[in-house]
């Protein structure tokens, strides 16, 4: 049988020696199919971080738990085998409307466990089988669906970008991050964010129902943490997630002013003002931070010019000022999707980062011809 052809449940199962022969468990909502011949494992159409999937054109991912029979099938025996033993098949395939999609066979090569809770056993949680034959796009689609364009943030908020930032901010945002609290602000928030440039009062707002807007790699601090400067010259309101640098506000006592510099220091080097005021700056270090924080990402390093040209050429560029004095920082956009490229001087060239709503929201980027670290498409 040649992969990407559509079977039917008995030709599959034929392939573990037969229904009469076969056991069938669940792997989370995967379904495992073993026989003397080899396993079946069927998977269901469609993409998703929660549940067993086609993650890309070379891996499938089961999300368990499992139960202990395929715990032994797919972990133990291969290492119980001898060099000179043939190894039990593992066959995969996708359930859509066709049927059963057969992608190939595939091996394991990577497994998680825990510990069951009040036992010594171990719960198979997670396994990614890579397949022999890799699969070309539009197999890639056909067993993984891309979603709907209309699915995916729109770029309303570009539009705000030099006009009103504060909506351009509150638009990204909400578009990008999901609520996770529907709870009132605390009267004791209200008060103290009211100290505060208008900007980062703002943020600090959408915060209470999104907290990671606050920052995943890099962060603002909470309103706790606020502090000074050693010199009592600076209000201390972001940092490096490892304290390598911060970010912080000239220190006055009458009052925030509109639209403040950032001052940006790293170290005990002198500080360096951000080239945006501070209503950019919120813009790009969101865009940053929702590319670091993002559950799709695409990677490369050691870029050229020309490939970075090629790389945003189906993308919409940002229209600010380079972010982070130590690593000039551009951002091209596209719905769904958040592209940072950042110039590391001299032979190192450009790093590009892209994060996603969707592995959709990456298929600007498919055709670029660049070597990439990691790509989620």
């Amino acid at each position: 049988m040649s992969p990407l052809s559509v079977v039917t449940d008995e030709w599959a199962y034929a392939l573990c020696g037969g229904t009469a022969v076969t056991q069938g468990f669940t792997f989370g909502s995967a379904t495992v199919v073993m026989g003397d011949a080899g396993t079946l494992i069927i998977v269901e159409a469609g993409d998703a971080l929660d549940r067993s999937c086609v993650w890309n054109a070379d891996e499938v991912r089961l999300l368990g738990p499992a139960p202990t029979p395929v715990i032994k099938r797919l972990v133990e025996e291969p290492w119980e085998r001898g060099a000179d033993e043939t190894k039990s098949p593992i066959h995969l395939t996708v359930r859509n409307p066709e049927g059963l999609v057969y992608l190939g066979t595939g091996s394991v090569t990577r497994a998680g466990t825990e510990l069951r809770p009040g036992s010594d056993e171990h719960v198979l949680t997670d396994c990614v089988l890579r397949l022999a034959s890799p699969l070309r796009q539009p197999d890639l689609d056909r067993v993984r669906p891309p979603l709907p364009p209309a699915d995916l943030p729109s770029l309303e908020w570009l539009g705000q970008v030099n006009g009103d930032r504060a909506s351009a901010l509150e638009q990204f945002i909400t578009g990008w991050h999901r609520t996770t609290s529907e709870t009132a602000e605390p009267p004791s928030v209200q008060a103290a964010v009211s100290d505060l440039p208008a900007g980062l009062a703002q943020l600090h707002r959408l915060a209470q129902h999104r907290p990671r807007c606050l920052g995943v790699q890099n962060r603002i601090l909470p309103m706790a943490k606020h502090q000074t400067d050693p010199k009592g010259e600076m209000l201390v309101f972001g940092e490096e997630n490892q304290g390598g640098f911060f970010w912080s506000l000239l220190w006055t006592l009458d009052g925030p002013e509109a639209d403040p510099t950032v001052w940006f220091r790293e170290y005990d080097e002198p500080p360096t003002a951000e080239q945006e005021p501070l209503s950019g700056f919120l813009i790009q270090f969101s865009l940053y931070e929702a590319s670091m924080g993002a559950d799709y990402v695409a990677l490369s390093r050691q870029l050229t010019a020309q490939q970075v040209d090629q790389l945003t050429e189906r993308l919409l560029p940002v229209p600010l000022r380079p972010f982070r004095p130590g690593a000039p920082t551009r951002f091209h956009v596209a719905p769904g999707l958040v592209l940072h490229v950042s110039d590391e001087g001299g032979d190192n060239g450009f790093s590009a980062w892209a994060g996603a709503t969707h592995r959709s929201a990456l298929a600007p980027l498919e055709d670029a011809a660049i070597e990439w670290d990691r790509f989620d498409g």
